[in-house]
């Protein structure tokens, strides 16, 4: 498996898969930033019994992506926008969970 700058990961005799290259420290980042284990997100994600903390430490590492619909469930967990978390341009907000806010998107 090789990444490039771009974060595409490419597997023999699979297809690439572009993805951000700071969405596992973004998500590292919201973890610490709550203060939760990573029981404790999976429960406040609400897939207590679907995840696994494997699961998460992967997507903290980057070795796994997580769904959309796992990625939204982290945007309304701190109160962002989806583009702040796979937008690579985007910081998060320093306080978690934070107020929406348009300054911290691209316009």
């Amino acid at each position: 498996m090789m990444s490039n700058h771009l974060g595409v990961i490419s597997k023999m005799g699979k297809a690439s898969v572009e993805k951000p290259n700071r969405l596992a420290e973004k998500l590292l980042s919201i973890r610490l930033g709550l203060n939760l284990s990573q029981n404790e997100l999976i429960q406040a994600l609400g897939y207590k019994g679907e995840l696994t903390q494997s699961q998460i430490s992967a997507f903290e590492r980057g070795s796994r992506i997580p769904s959309l619909i796992v990625l939204l469930k982290y945007s309304y967990l701190i109160s962002v926008h989806l583009e702040i978390l796979v937008d690579d341009s985007l910081i998060l907000p320093e306080k978690l969970p934070s107020k929406p806010n348009n300054k911290t998107l691209k316009g």
